[in-house]
């Protein structure tokens, strides 16, 4: 794994992703595919039907609080001496901490390796996903919050990774694009290859022929448990979220189906779900998300400098200061979008007054340059342009640092219609250390090409 580390550093650091969540309930994984959304809540009553009632209380109502956070974790499973598979004492194979952020109506998703060093309450360094089988839920919030230097969890929710194969099988199935690693993190200069492993004794066999292709339940979680290769467990979230994502917009898109199938859904859910969320809570959270956009949802993963080798294998340090900024960003401190201006506002701000970089993470070439000279145009200060930590970013994002009221959305305005509906983080430090300019453009691959 070291000697790749340097190339796909800029992967692991990459910003968070937006992604569609369909009628988002109380958390959004099934185990390793990572859904445990779009049923809304874990009853008998029909979810769309409870939704449409008048007095749900607010999410604040209910947890006394602007948000909540909650750990999600999917348990591995081992096999006993007559081959049964079992799950107690498991180790976690899916470390979510998701913050529901009822102020600015976002959720935030941020995994954590599941190889990751981390100390335990006896004092050893150990992998994370070990808390689990050590002491349950109790000890893996413990562990993981320590770990992520916040003080606990308002709730938890724990997925078996049977749940995923069945729920996958009971809509028939999802499309995926099955890639190798070299693919996932450098999508625009790769050579896609066939995935294969076997693992006898852990039930696995892996045998994928790259591209495009229709997998059952059993398939796509096979893909999605993958990680031996290079990229090994950050890869695997990669792919864990690709299933996700295509179960989503199975349920999304096919929302007939979805109905005629919800019984069966819901029962697979409440076999395979243990939390300290009620019922009340979820269809809470459910109402409340049932009109989440992507800009809605934002995800990321801890990334890493290196690894270790010690008595349990090779162990994931952990990048301390970006761990750090991703867990202020994400769990303690949301940045708060800065209220829409109007149009007279906007013209009270000169061009000349403020200092914009311009930074490439499409991996189109020259897409930096291209916003760089409209700015420059429209009589803007240009600072640095160049690349971008990452070059597969999806979308555009615009971080405003100034003490200019409103000076990334006098910046956006001056850029080309489809640019409007980007969004604006206020507040946001800057991308690069020592940097002097007033807002920063990561141009992203929904926005590279020119007009």
């Amino acid at each position: 794994m070291g000697k790749h580390l340097a190339a796909s550093d800029s992967f692991f650091r990459q910003p968070p992703r937006n992604r569609r969540v369909f009628g988002i309930a109380a958390i959004v994984c099934v185990a390793l595919a990572a859904v445990l959304a779009g049923f809304f809540i874990v009853s008998k009553q029909n979810p769309l039907l409870a939704i449409s009632r008048a007095f749900v209380p607010t999410p604040q109502q209910v947890f006394g609080k602007q948000n909540l956070v909650v750990l999600v974790e999917g348990l591995d499973y081992d096999y006993t001496e007559n081959d049964q598979p079992f799950s107690t004492h498991s180790r976690s194979d899916v470390i979510w901490v998701v913050n529901f952020d009822f102020t600015n109506h976002k959720i935030y998703e941020l995994s954590v390796p599941r190889d990751m060093l981390a100390t335990f309450p006896d004092g050893s360094q150990r992998k994370i996903n070990q808390a689990q089988s050590d002491g349950g839920w109790r000890e893996a919030e413990q562990v993981i919050a320590r770990f992520l230097g916040i003080s606990g969890f308002d709730r938890y929710a724990i997925v078996r990774i049977s749940g995923a194969r069945q729920i996958i099988d009971a809509i028939g199935g999802v499309d995926v694009d099955v890639k190798n690693s070299d693919c996932l993190t450098n999508p625009h200069h790769c050579v896609n290859s066939a995935i294969d492993y076997d693992d006898t004794w852990g039930h696995l066999h892996i045998h994928f022929k790259p591209g495009v292709q229709h997998l059952d339940g059993a398939q796509a979680v096979e893909y999605s448990r993958f990680r031996h290769d290079w990229c090994s467990d950050p890869c695997r979230i990669m792919r864990q979220q690709q299933v996700a994502r295509a179960v989503i917009e199975k349920l999304k898109g096919n929302r007939i189906s979805t109905l005629l199938h919800l019984g069966q859904l819901i029962t697979i859910a409440q076999q395979n779900l243990q939390t300290n969320l009620t019922q009340n809570e979820m269809l809470t959270l459910a109402t409340y998300y049932a009109d989440a956009a992507p800009k809605d949802f934002v995800s990321a993963q801890v990334p890493y400098t290196g690894d270790v080798e010690l008595a349990d294998g090779d162990d994931l340090l952990p990048n301390q200061s970006e761990k750090a900024q991703l867990v202020q960003q994400m769990l303690v401190a949301p940045p708060t979008p800065t209220p829409a201006p109007n149009e007279m506002a906007l013209a009270a701000i000169p061009a000349s007054t403020l200092r914009v970089d311009v930074e490439n993470g499409s991996g189109v070439k020259g897409a930096a340059h291209r916003v760089a000279d409209v700015l420059r145009r429209a009589g803007f200060q240009i600072g640095d342009v160049g690349d971008a930590a990452n070059d597969d970013l999806p979308t555009t994002q615009i971080y405003e640092h100034s003490n200019v009221l409103f000076a990334g959305a006098r910046v956006r305005q001056a850029l080309p219609e489809s640019w409007q509906s980007v969004a604006i983080v206020s507040g946001a430090s800057a991308t690069s250390p020592g940097t002097r300019s007033d807002v920063t453009i990561i141009v992203g691959r929904d926005l590279a090409h020119p007009e």
